[in-house]
């Protein structure tokens, strides 16, 4: 039994040299079946460059993962037909390889003998179509050869194109995610719509009340937006500040010039009036150290307080004299006397100097009069003896006081007995040991002219 050739081996003869080597005429008939091999080879390389082609288109669409689900789906189907053709190609190259073999077999079949002699004629053609045989089925090996590359090819791009879809359906995934997104999105975005409404009014009332609140001109009232607020705007409020600072500038000044005339009218002593006749509290207190008249100093009608209060060496104001001067002065200008003259005499406070006048208008103090009153006391002591039950009695003490005393007529004493006032009439002598004692009584005046009467005496005469 011969064995055929493989693809790359094939010489136009078997593998069995008894058999000559050579062909038959019989075995001619399988060139045909070597050329439609061909045919095939060159038909599973075309489809190896279709998935050649499918498997680029698949990578295009691999770096393109980001398009629509659409794009995913026609990767997905393209990866199918690689994947399809691959097969046809897989399929073709084994059809190729059962030709080789066929043909192999068909060159090894060959007969002895007389069959030998009678295909000698036929030896020159069919060592022709051998070598076409021959060159025909290396070509057919080549093309078997590049049908299991491509068959190779295309198993890696069927893996790519498999790694492509797996992308294409993640990236269908992911546009799916992103399509939820996008619909949750247009939901948030309706909202946002419907909240936007109504953030625009009121945007726009806050945009007109803050214009009010503003720039609304001076001292004009307006009313914001929620129809009860009302005011007046920061334009009114500034410009009212800004009058008030200058009523304040104004204000200032006045008083400062008022607190200088305040001050001035305080404690100013330069002796010159601070307006007209005004002078200040200071200089009206203490005084203001002027001699010349023109100031408060001893000034006719003016006189500081302090000079009126104690100064005692003249007038305060050229007419008057202070208070200490009246209560306890001695000034000989004070016609009038101190108050301490008054009490203990004239001039240096002696008694019996009169206070004022002289002659007969004379005038002495409290202390001269005191003292005059004390002597008429004691005269009195001498007249008048207190209480006593009689005359006797009375006559007795008198005389017998230490020093002893004279009973003179008229002495007077107040008898408990009669309770009487009793005078003396006639003084004690002799053996008279108390004298004569008459009581004081009332004159009896029932003798005497009536009112009346005497009234019209008194007319008639």
């Amino acid at each position: 039994m011969t064995t055929a050739a493989r693809p790359g081996q094939f010489t136009g003869a078997t593998d069995n040299s008894s058999n000559g080597g050579l062909f038959g005429d019989t075995k001619i008939d399988g060139i045909p079946d070597l050329v439609g091999a061909d045919v095939l080879a060159a038909e599973v390389a075309a489809a190896a460059a279709k998935a050649s082609e499918d498997v680029a288109t698949a990578k295009e669409l691999l770096t393109n993962a980001d398009a629509i689900a659409t794009a995913a789906d026609k990767v997905a189907t393209n990866a199918d037909v690689v994947l399809t053709n691959a097969d046809v190609g897989f399929t073709n190259a084994d059809v190729v390889l059962t030709h080789a073999d066929v043909v192999s077999t068909n060159a090894d079949v060959v007969t002895t003998g007389d069959n030998v002699t009678s295909i000698a004629g036929s030896v020159s053609a069919a060592a022709g179509s051998a070598t076409s045989a021959s060159t025909s089925a290396s070509t057919a090996t080549t093309k078997a050869d590049d049908a299991t590359t491509n068959a190779s090819l295309a198993l890696g791009y069927k893996n790519d194109a498999q790694t492509a879809k797996t992308a294409a359906e993640t990236a269908q995934g992911l546009s799916e995610d992103a399509r939820d997104l996008s619909v949750s999105a247009k939901v948030l975005s309706v909202d946002a719509k419907d909240l936007a409404v109504p953030a625009a009014t009121a945007a726009g009332n806050s945009k007109a009340d803050a214009q009010k609140l503003a720039i609304n001109p001076a001292n004009q009232s307006f009313t914001l937006s929620d129809g009860t607020t009302t005011g007046l705007s920061a334009l009114s409020y500034a410009a009212s500040a800004t009058a008030s600072a200058t009523t304040s500038t104004e204000q200032k000044v006045l008083a400062q010039t008022a607190a200088t005339t305040a001050t001035n009218y305080a404690t100013s002593i330069t002796g010159v009036p601070i307006t007209g006749t005004d002078f200040s509290a200071k200089a009206w207190s203490v005084g203001d150290g002027s001699a010349d008249g023109n100031g408060v100093d001893h000034a006719t009608g003016r006189g500081n307080a302090k000079d009126w209060a104690t100064y005692t060496g003249g007038t305060a104001d050229n007419t008057g004299y202070s208070a200490k001067e009246h209560a306890s002065g001695i000034q000989a200008g004070n016609t009038d006397g101190s108050a301490k003259q008054w009490a203990l005499g004239g001039g240096n406070f002696v008694m019996s100097t009169p206070v004022t006048g002289s002659g007969g208008t004379v005038k002495y103090s409290a202390a001269y009069w005191a003292d005059q009153a004390a002597s008429s006391v004691a005269n009195f002591d001498e007249l008048y003896y207190g209480s006593y039950a009689s005359d006797l009695a009375a006559v007795q003490a008198h005389t017998g006081s230490t020093p002893p005393k004279t009973v003179l007529v008229g002495d007077l004493y107040f008898n408990t007995t009669d309770s009487a006032v009793k005078y003396c009439t006639v003084v004690p002598s002799g053996g008279d040991a108390d004298g004569t004692w008459l009581p004081v009584q009332a004159t009896d005046t029932s003798g005497f002219a009536t009112k009346g009467f005497a009234t019209a005496m008194a007319i008639a005469l």
